[in-house]
């Protein structure tokens, strides 16, 4: 009897949906488990840690204060700490702690980052007026705030030191924001324009056109751009001369005193002494000058704003170019090509483009769009800029060009299967009313696809953007503060290299000189790409199911 219910519950098909239920949660547990390990790994870097001091003891050797945020602690074998030439006695326990602590101060210590002996460390105890100092370089510096300095006079010393800096950093950081739009947008457009004069007379040498008339009203832009140069280089000098005005004297645990202007510091906070809500208060501002601020320090430092800006503009343009050429190829092959066996041999083939390594595709971009086509388009159209390539040189064009080519076989195919799902009954009665075949694509085949038109862009969109290899090759970099979109004509500017944040999880995971101070990075940098990715494909989904409650009346 149990036998026999024991094969009904086989063949009712219940173990199967046992099954198929239990994978799906296990990949939904991974899934969300992995979000959260990157998550908490990546967003717990900007929360202002506490900062311990102690005395580091190690035996047969001189006493020495530490002053250090505690990173990572681990027990460890006492025969591994022997073997690593460490003065670890034989007797003893087993394990013992080791500590991975940032003690900061790079220009006095020479690394930031260093594993102790937590046995070793004695005496520990958490100051309240301990600061921590975030620097535009050299890392951060951990001690205490002796003075703050007016060009080299002493301002305020003590107590005091802390309330002057806290107002001076306030003018520090509005001098830096005023110098940044000078030197970027100023500045900037001043360069773009002379440079676009100097073209301009090279295109009327090679002409044969460049009078005297010309000559003359070129010189007075000129002139009129060098004068706005002038005045703003004034202007440069004396926001130079005012942010390098204050400076402060900070002192480590051993009593090195160091000297640091203003315009070097981005951040002065007292760890131990704040609370809750005052930590939460840089956390957030840090997270935002993580997601809004240029990278600095080799790109362990600052923030991933045009790394954000290069991934979105970069894929909203390959969004733009794949569709429309996906959807044409998907429409000819369905509604007009004859089928047969060159139709189903172009349908293996996008088929199999679909499972070209990615690598491919980027030598392919480079070979092609940048070398063949872009030098072309020089020599024709830029001919005065040679032999400085315009567009025959790895750019946001060619990144996108050769996402799109990547992307294009899972636009077709998804079309395809859109436009095979609409009845027969539909394109018939269409033209049975009058309707010619392209009216009858148009305005109801297309739209009714619409949906399936939408997934292929969804499918496009979470395989490009996540790609790195090939934008390695056709117009990503490790470095390009400058955005693609600016103030300068034409606005939008392909040529121009861009940052990604998928190659610079690879930078920063796997070049950097500072490993240490860059892991976090590597994990926050992840979690925000999935998030870009998400919020694209979401917007997408959003437009997709928009379009499908449009025309489900016409489905049905």
């Amino acid at each position: 009897m149990k036998k026999d219910s024991l094969k009904g519950w086989f063949k009712s098909g219940a173990p199967g949906v046992w099954i198929s239920g239990g994978a799906v949660a296990m990949a939904v547990i991974m899934t969300v488990g992995l979000l959260a390990v990157i998550a908490v790994r990546g967003l717990g870097h900007f929360w202002p840690a506490d900062l311990i001091q102690a005395t580091y003891k190690v035996p047969g050797q001189g006493d020495h204060v530490i002053i250090a945020e505690v990173v990572q602690k681990e027990e460890v074998p006492r025969a591994r700490l022997k073997g690593a030439g460490l003065p670890v006695p034989d007797e003893g326990p087993e394990f013992m702690t080791r500590e991975l602590v940032k003690v900061g101060n790079r220009d006095l210590n020479g690394s930031d980052f260093t594993w102790l002996v937590g046995d070793w460390l004695v005496d520990q105890q958490k100051p309240a007026d301990l600061i921590a100092l975030e620097r535009r370089e050299w890392g951060n510096f951990y001690g205490y705030l002796a003075s703050v300095k007016e060009e080299g006079r002493v301002v305020a010393e003590g107590p005091a030191a802390w309330a002057e800096l806290q107002s001076r950093l306030k003018r520090a950081d509005q001098l830096a924001r005023e110098l940044q739009t000078l030197e970027k947008k100023d500045i900037g457009a001043i360069n773009h324009g002379l440079e676009r004069l100097r073209l301009q007379a090279r295109k009327l040498e090679l002409d044969g056109k460049l009078d005297a008339a010309a000559q003359a009203d070129m010189d007075a832009e000129r002139a009129e751009l060098n004068a706005r140069y002038k005045a703003i280089e004034e202007r440069l000098t004396g926001l130079h001369q005012a942010f390098a005005r204050d400076s402060l004297v900070a002192r480590d645990g051993n009593g090195r005193e160091v000297e640091i202007n203003l315009s070097k510091v981005v951040h002065a906070y007292q760890p131990n002494g704040m609370s809750v809500m005052t930590k939460l208060g840089v956390y957030f501002s840090k997270v935002w000058e993580f997601l809004s601020d240029d990278p600095r320090e080799a790109n362990t430092e600052g923030g991933i704003f045009p790394a954000i800006f290069g991934t979105v503009m970069m894929t909203l343009i390959m969004a733009v170019i794949v569709t429309p050429f996906g959807v044409l190829a998907a429409v000819y092959l369905r509604e007009y090509a004859k089928q047969g066996p060159v139709t189903r041999l172009i349908r293996i083939a996008v088929n199999n483009l679909a499972g070209v390594p990615a690598i491919v595709y980027g030598v392919f971009g480079l070979g092609f769009f940048v070398y063949v086509l872009g030098g072309s388009i020089d020599r024709l159209f830029f001919p005065e800029a040679l032999p400085a390539p315009t567009l025959g040189t790895p750019g946001l064009l060619w990144a996108s060009l050769t996402l799109a080519l990547l992307a294009v076989p899972v636009v077709i195919v998804a079309t395809e299967e859109g436009l095979a799902r609409i009845p027969r009954t539909v394109r018939e009665g269409s033209l049975a009313l009058g309707a010619t075949k392209a009216e009858t694509l148009w305005k109801i085949v297309l739209p009714m696809a619409s949906p399936a038109m939408m997934t292929g862009m969804i499918l496009a969109v979470a395989r490009a953007a996540g790609e790195v290899a090939p934008l390695m090759l056709v117009g990503v970099v490790k470095l390009a503060p400058s955005l693609p979109v600016d103030g300068n004509y034409p606005y939008l500017h392909l040529d121009q290299k861009i940052m990604h944040l998928g190659f610079h999880i690879y930078d920063v995971g796997f070049q950097s000189p500072n490993v240490e101070a860059a892991r976090p990075l590597v994990y926050a940098t992840a979690l925000l790409l999935v998030l870009v990715i998400a919020t694209l494909n979401l917007s997408a989904v959003w437009i997709r199911n928009h379009l499908r409650e449009k025309y489900k009346a016409l489905d049905s």
